[in-house]
């Protein structure tokens, strides 16, 4: 009992409580501008330039906090008020793409093995539960632990997002200083934007973890 308390206090609180802190946090430093006045798309240019990615395009996209890199086209895209504002949120996620784009320059190993995982981990994504569930309805214990398998894949590359996550907004916060983006006294408010952020995706792995943990007891459950 306490354990499935657990995994629905995973499944449901854990995602709720990290999209709140990351909502909370841009609405709060959305509000508040940075001192250098820079817009997004300006500290995103800069941040760029300085590193030699003089080929890899900075784009508004639609939506909020839809903010991205896209490694195919090369362009760091940010959201409307991103790319026009001058806020301390919308500077530190600026910075966070444009460390993807480094990190793609670099040839970042994690991130390299993200990429590598992403066809498999689609796939896993799709079709896990539909294998899983087809073998529990069937009774068909080697087909659960086929799907388990495809849903291990998409779980490793949940596991393999966190360092890439967590590079790119230690990146971030070096480019900005280094940068004059931000000034000593913004760093901890910069901080808790890419913080708040990162929580997202620890949300993401451990939901990810609990649901490949639940099915694997069940396998075991059903040899014995």
């Amino acid at each position: 009992m306490v354990l499935y308390l657990l995994y629905f206090a995973i499944l449901l609180i854990v995602p709720l409580w990290a999209q709140a802190r990351v909502k909370n946090a841009y609405k709060k430093y959305s509000k508040v501008a940075s001192s250098s006045g820079m817009s997004g798309a300006e500290v995103a240019r800069k941040i760029l330039n300085d590193n030699g990615l003089y080929d890899v395009r900075v784009e508004e996209t639609r939506g909020m906090l839809t903010d991205h890199y896209d490694p195919r086209s090369k362009a760091v895209r940010l959201s409307s008020h991103n790319f026009h504002g001058n806020s301390i949120a919308g500077a530190a996620i600026a910075a966070h793409e444009v460390g993807h784009a480094i990190q793609d320059e670099q040839q970042y190993a994690f991130l390299r093995f993200r990429h590598s995982l992403a066809p498999i981990a689609s796939l896993g994504s799709n079709m896990s539960f539909f294998i899983i569930f087809a073998g529990l309805i069937f009774s068909i214990n080697n087909l659960i632990l086929v799907g388990i398998v495809f849903m291990a894949a998409a779980v490793l590359f949940q596991l393999v997002t966190l360092p890439v996550e967590f590079d790119a907004s230690n990146r971030a916060m070096d480019l900005m200083i280094a940068g004059g983006v931000i000034t000593n006294s913004e760093e901890r408010n910069t901080k808790k934007v890419l913080n708040a952020a990162a929580l997202t995706y620890v949300a993401a792995a451990a939901v990810a973890v609990a649901e490949l943990v639940r099915f694997i007891l069940i396998y075991l459950g059903n040899r014995e």
